[in-house]
């Protein structure tokens, strides 16, 4: 497993889909060939203190927590509500400061040759509320990955319904301009049903052949503490 130096964003078809899983495993994999790089939760909900995706990634890592971790770089933004970005910042009464994740991005960029960005949910998930989104280009979580310009991991699973939930969010990136850099086909799903993933499988990859030719399928192995 390789990726050119730079920023990726890690998002997923869904909530619960295995990106925390998946941004683990990728980034054990270009540790252990010797590649400097770092996680990053965009926006992590449902803590109160410490992100609980970044230590997770930590452990699949099997390093400590890093210095960039202690300086907050890493979970630059960390709500106690197991909500929405947007929702569960109006419980916890604070604002969405996109430019400070932004920056704290940029910082880590420099001092790693790759950066996993696991985001929030799937790719229409909202930062902002849209009442508040003036500026109407950072609303959703896709579009913040589109100002910025990451390479996208999308991460999907043999689940029922992944098909359905795949292809609506491989078609809006292509919407979006955006580059699906790889799809992370994730068997850390206990829900998934055999003869459905065999098929989910099968079906994916041709579709990538097809439509994504330049995008890469990765599987994620079954990960056990």
């Amino acid at each position: 497993m390789q990726l050119p130096t730079g920023t990726y964003f890690v998002t997923g078809i869904d909530t619960d889909i295995g990106k925390t899983i998946a941004t683990g495993y990728i980034a054990r994999q270009l540790h252990d060939a010797g590649c400097r790089v770092i996680t990053q939760k965009l926006i992590q909900t449902g803590c109160q203190s410490q992100a609980d995706d970044i230590i997770t990634h930590r452990a699949m890592m099997g390093v400590p927590l890093l210095a960039e971790d202690s300086e907050r770089l890493t979970m630059p933004m960390v709500l106690s509500y197991p909500a929405s970005p947007h929702l569960a910042s109006q419980i916890d009464g604070v604002a969405v400061d996109l430019d400070a994740i932004r920056h704290s991005t940029q910082v880590l960029s420099s001092r790693y040759d790759v950066v996993l960005v696991e985001g929030a949910g799937g790719l229409m998930v909202p930062l902002l509320d849209c009442t508040a989104d003036s500026d109407g280009d950072d609303g959703l979580v896709i579009d913040y990955i589109a100002k910025q310009g990451y390479p996208v991991i999308l991460v999907t699973s043999g689940r029922l319904g992944s098909i359905n939930h795949t292809l609506l969010s491989l078609q809006a990136l292509a919407r979006y301009g955006l580059t699906v850099f790889a799809v992370a086909y994730n068997l850390n799903d206990d829900s998934q049903d055999t003869i459905i993933a065999d098929d989910t499988k099968r079906y994916l990859q041709a579709y990538l052949a097809k439509y994504h030719p330049q995008a890469k399928w990765w599987q994620i192995p079954v990960f056990k503490n």
